[in-house]
């Protein structure tokens, strides 16, 4: 009896889906375990494998590439040895077909593998299914492209750089062309997603912004000593951004509210310190949970950093990456940002924003002396955590950065 290839669920919330693209074609024997098509979550592309195996029979009107897809939705069938698809159609697989009548006009699906055959071939390029998908939306040749991946893989990445690139050749073309079409750039799915998710951030909450200067020169003078230490046989050493995600979730452990979750009936406390980390990808921003912090020792942190950071700006992440964090830190430090607004991540009731390290000069024991000065932006839903709450771990966390020793061995 046949068994149905259906839309599985990839996270909590998800109700439905992009279809990627198939992975093996019609025909083909599958084996339980391998993967089998791509599925666009809200926030990641994932691989799906087989539960079972058998001969793939994808029938007519299958869904094709960003076709939206529900959970639970049957998308093909996995076939016994000479057992007729439920779908009821006579056609042999094109597999199948293609070795009985080699003559025969292939199908649509088989020329368009083999001219992508044919174009690996003379070109020696290969490129992810992401990259290829991102490629068609923005009209790029990516056959033409240097690849960063391995072996010279082309990713979404690079697709992306030389989108940006035509763009602002584009532009400056536009200073001897008043007629010329001005480029445009596809909203992607993930796009809608965050623009969707900032939206609500900003409307379905309460929110109010506090910032607090903070001295951080020895938060710096800690931050050289683990450079000067060297690195650990793994060759990490911890960062600012390890520093201060250690030193909140230390914090957060004093003020509980901070973690929790509003809903209509009770407010919700987390069981564990999950903090999401914003990552500033090509594809969007993502926010990665670094799960247990207050568990992990520095160095753990720093490593479980590494690793989520790579997957996003890869591309890689999972839905599982990114959900269940409790409260968001964001850092447009690197950009020379001070201050700013960051908006909530629901369903949490705050996020922390980050800003630039400074060397200003301050007056301390009636002398001016250089210090090293950072603000942070603390954004939280009124209507589960007041200001004078939020003021008091403002206070905390500052205490913890201008005095980082004590805090990180507690």
């Amino acid at each position: 009896m046949a068994i149905e290839v259906v839309v599985p669920r990839l996270g909590w919330s998800m109700e439905e889906g992009a279809f990627g693209e198939w992975l093996k074609r019609d025909g083909e024997w599958v084996e339980q375990g391998q993967a089998l098509f791509v599925l666009e979550g809200e926030k990641s592309a994932q691989d799906i494998e087989s539960f079972d195996a058998g001969i793939l029979r994808i029938p007519p009107g299958a869904p094709g590439p960003g076709d939206t897809v529900k959970v639970g939705q049957v998308l093909a069938y996995l076939c016994a040895k000479d057992e007729t698809p439920p779908f009821g159609t006579d056609a042999k697989p094109q597999a199948q077909a293609k070795a009985d009548s080699p003559r025969k006009v292939e199908t649509a699906a088989v020329v368009i593998e083999a001219k992508e055959k044919s174009v690996q071939h003379s070109t020696g390029a290969k490129a992810s299914p992401r990259a290829r998908r991102r490629a068609a939306e923005l009209g790029i040749d990516w056959t033409s492209l240097n690849g960063t991946g391995r072996k010279g893989r082309v990713r979404e990445r690079d697709v992306v750089a030389a989108a940006k690139s035509q763009t602002v050749s584009a532009a400056a073309q536009s200073d001897n062309d008043s007629q010329i079409t001005r480029p445009t750039l596809a909203v992607s799915r993930l796009r809608k997603t965050i623009a969707s998710r900032m939206m609500s951030g900003a409307h379905d909450t309460a929110p109010v912004t506090l910032t607090i200067r903070c001295d951080a020169t020895n938060l710096v003078g800690l931050r050289t000593q683990f450079r000067a230490g060297g690195r650990d046989p793994n060759g990490v050493v911890p960062d600012y951004n390890d520093l201060i995600v250690k030193l909140t979730a230390a914090a957060l452990e004093r003020h509980p509210l901070l973690t929790a979750r509003w809903s209509e009936r009770e407010i919700v406390f987390a069981a564990q310190l999950d903090l999401a980390v914003a990552v500033d990808t090509e594809a969007g921003l993502l926010a990665p949970v670094i799960r247990d912090v207050g568990g992990l020792s520095l160095r753990d942190l720093s490593k479980e950093m590494r690793r989520l950071v790579k997957l996003a700006r890869d591309g890689d992440l999972s839905e599982g990456d990114l959900q269940g964090g409790v409260f968001t830190i964001t850092n447009l430090g690197m950009f020379g940002i001070d201050a700013f607004t960051p908006i909530i991540n629901l369903p949490q009731v705050a996020i922390l924003g980050v800003g630039a390290i400074v060397r200003e000069p301050v007056v301390i024991d009636d002398q001016v002396v250089l210090r090293d000065r950072l603000t942070l932006s603390l954004t939280i839903d009124h209507r589960v955590v007041d200001g004078a709450p939020a003021a008091r771990f403002l206070a905390e966390l500052r205490q913890a950065i201008e005095q980082p020793g004590p805090w990180l061995v507690q």
